[in-house]
C-alpha cells in the first residue's frame, strides 16, 4: 500500500475539469484489504455480541430492544449458509468496511482531488484502526460505512446540486436506521452544521424534506416496538455510559481512543482537513462536515457514549484532508516526514490483523472494566464451549421425567448465546434469559419446573429467593479466564420456581449486563417486555 501513496513536493491545484475516478487503484488497495481481512477474520473467536446477534437471528423480528434487524439478518444468513464459521459470519462487516474504503475514494474524488488524492484517502482508512473494529459484525460496522454514504451524498449535491442526491441519503439514513439508532443524530448534526456555516440553500429543496420525511416515517415501527416494551432504549443511555465510564476512562479516555480509531496517517489528514476547510478556498463549501463531525462528537461525549459513534464521518474528513494536504505548499521536510507516518499506518495495519490475538501466555488477570477491555482486544473472548459444557454436567443430574420440563437460563445475553451456539452437540433444552435484548425473547414456559442456571458464582442467593430447590453443580473460576464464561461462573440445577414465569419475569428482566467488575455502575433499571 505505501507505493500508492506517495507525496509531491509541489502544491497541486484543483483542475478545472473533474478527474476521473482513480478505479484500478482504489480497487488495488479493496481487493488487499478484502482479502487480508478475510482471510485473517477468523483468529479471534466469537465476541459476545456476535453470539447475540446469531440468537436474535433465529428470532427474526421488524426491530429489536436495542438496534434495528438488518445485523440479526445478516447473522441468520451467514449462520444458514455457512454454520458455525466465523469468517462467514464477519463477511457482511468485512464488504461494510471494503465499502467504506471505496467511499473514502470517492469523496475525494467530489472534491476533484487527483487519483493520488483518491488513493491516499482510500489507503489512510485501509489502514486505520477502524478497520480493526469494523470486521468485527456489530452495527459499527454497517452504521459507520452507511453514515460515511450519507456524507458523500451530500458531499456530491454541494458539487451537483442535483436533489435526487437528496432524497437516496435519506433512503440510506432509513436504511441505517434499521441497523443502529444513531442516525438521527447524525442526520441532526449535518442540519445543524449546514445552519451554521452553509450551503443552506438546501434547506430550502423539497428533496431536504422528503428525505427528512423518509427517515422519519422509518421511525414509526421502531417507536412503536418501543412504546409497547416500556421504551427500554431509553434506559440503556444511562447504561451505556456507565459502562463506557468503566471500561474506556469515560469522558476523560474518549479523545485519545477516538483519535486512534483514526490511525497515524488519519490523524494526521483529519487535522489538515480541519484546517483546509476554513483555510482553502475550493474546500470551504464543505465546512459543514468538520462542524457536524464536531458537534455529533460533543454529543456523544456529553452523554458519555462510545468513542466510535461520530467515527463515520472520518472517511470525508480524510478525503478533505488528503486535498487540503496537496493543495498545501509543502516544505520538503513535510514530504520526508509523511514517510514515517504512512510507514507506521502500514505497519499497524499489518500487526493488527496478523499479531492479535496474543499468545494466552501473555494475558493477564482482568481486575476491573479497563482490565477487561484490553484483555478483549488484545485475546479476544475465548473457551465458550467451558461453560456450555458445565450446563450439559447440570443437565445430565436431571431425571427423563424433570429433562421433560427443563430449560437452560442464562444470567447474561452472552452466556445464552454461547449456550445455543455451542449446545447442539449435547441435546440441550430451550435457551432464555433476562439479560438485555434476550430477555425480549420471552420467559420460559409456565410449565419449565427444572432449570440449568448459568451465571455469575454470586448469582446464587437470588436463586434461593426464586426456587424451592438450589445445587450448584458446577465452578469455573480461572485466573486468566474472562468472567462470566470461565471465570466467577457457576451452574446450578433449580427445581421448584416460586412464581410462574410469565409472572417473574417481569422482576428478572434487566438490561444491565453483571460480568462481575463494575458493580458501582449497576443499573436497576426493569422495562417490562
Amino acid at each position: 500500500m505505501t507505493a500508492v501513496i506517495e507525496v509531491r513536493s509541489e502544491p497541486e491545484e484543483i483542475p478545472n475539469t473533474h478527474p476521473s475516478f482513480a478505479f484500478r487503484g482504489v480497487a488495488l488497495i479493496a481487493s488487499i484489504a478484502a482479502i487480508a481481512l478475510t482471510v485473517t477474520a477468523g483468529r479471534f473467536d466469537f465476541f459476545g455480541d456476535e453470539l447475540y446477534f446469531l440468537s436474535a437471528g433465529r428470532r427474526l423480528d421488524y426491530t429489536f430492544a436495542d438496534q434495528g434487524a438488518v445485523v440479526p439478518l445478516f447473522a441468520w444468513i451467514a449462520d444458514t449458509l455457512a454454520p458455525g464459521s466465523v469468517t462467514a459470519l464477519r463477511f457482511p462487516a468485512i464488504l461494510m468496511c471494503v465499502g467504506a474504503i471505496v467511499v473514502s475514494a470517492l469523496i475525494a474524488y467530489e472534491l476533484r482531488g487527483s487519483h493520488r488524492v483518491q488513493l491516499l484517502a482510500a489507503a489512510t482508512y485501509a489502514t486505520s484502526n477502524l478497520v480493526a473494529t469494523q470486521v468485527i459484525l456489530s452495527t459499527f460496522a454497517f452504521d459507520a460505512t452507511l453514515t460515511a454514504v450519507i456524507t458523500w451524498l451530500f458531499i456530491r449535491w454541494v458539487r451537483t446540486r442535483q436533489d435526487w442526491l437528496i432524497v437516496v441519503a435519506g433512503l440510506v439514513a432509513a436504511v441505517d436506521m434499521q441497523v443502529k439508532w444513531m442516525i438521527p443524530i447524525v442526520w441532526g448534526s449535518l442540519g445543524l452544521a449546514v445552519i451554521l456555516c452553509g450551503p443552506r440553500e438546501v434547506l430550502r429543496r423539497p428533496a431536504l424534506w422528503v428525505a427528512s420525511g423518509i427517515l422519519t416515517l422509518s421511525l414509526v415501527p421502531i417507536l412503536f416496538w418501543q412504546s409497547q416494551h416500556n421504551w427500554p432504549q431509553l434506559a440503556m443511555g444511562s447504561i451505556i455510559a456507565a459502562e463506557q465510564d468503566a471500561t474506556g476512562f469515560g469522558q476523560l479516555g474518549f479523545v485519545p481512543q477516538w483519535l486512534g480509531l483514526a490511525g497515524f496517517l488519519g490523524v494526521l489528514l483529519m487535522a489538515v482537513g480541519f484546517w483546509a476547510v476554513f483555510k482553502q478556498e475550493s474546500l470551504r463549501p464543505y465546512r459543514f462536515i468538520a462542524i457536524a463531525l464536531v458537534i455529533m462528537t460533543t454529543v456523544v461525549i456529553v452523554t458519555r457514549g462510545r468513542p466510535y459513534y461520530p467515527t463515520g464521518f472520518f472517511p470525508a474528513m480524510f478525503a478533505l484532508g488528503a486535498v487540503g494536504l496537496w493543495q498545501y505548499d509543502r516544505k520538503r521536510w513535510m514530504n520526508l516526514a509523511m514517510i514515517p507516518v504512512a510507514a507506521l499506518s502500514v505497519l499497524g495495519f499489518i500487526v493488527s490483523i496478523t499479531v492479535t490475538p496474543l499468545p494466552a501466555s501473555w494475558r493477564f488477570v482482568a481486575e476491573d472494566g479497563i482490565d477487561l477491555g484490553i484483555r478483549s482486544g488484545f485475546w479476544g473472548t475465548t473457551n465458550w464451549t467451558a461453560p456450555v459444557a458445565a450446563v450439559d454436567t447440570g443437565y445430565d443430574k436431571l431425571s427423563p421425567a424433570e429433562k421433560a420440563n427443563a430449560v437452560v437460563v442464562a444470567q447474561g445475553y452472552w452466556q445464552a448465546g454461547a449456550v445455543e451456539q455451542f449446545g447442539g452437540q449435547y441435546d440441550l433444552p430451550a435457551t432464555y434469559s433476562p439479560s438485555r435484548g434476550f430477555g425480549f425473547f420471552g420467559p420460559p414456559p409456565d410449565s419449565a419446573t427444572s432449570v440449568i442456571y448459568l451465571g455469575l458464582d454470586s448469582a446464587e442467593p437470588e436463586l434461593r429467593s426464586r426456587f424451592t430447590e438450589v445445587e450448584r453443580v458446577a465452578h469455573l473460576d480461572d485466573p486468566m479466564g474472562i468472567p462470566g464464561i470461565d471465570r466467577m461462573t457457576a451452574v446450578w440445577v433449580c427445581k421448584g420456581p416460586k412464581q410462574q414465569w410469565s409472572t417473574a419475569w417481569d422482576t428478572m428482566t434487566t438490561l444491565y449486563f453483571d460480568l462481575g467488575l463494575w458493580r458501582d455502575h449497576r443499573a436497576t433499571t426493569r422495562p417490562t417486555r
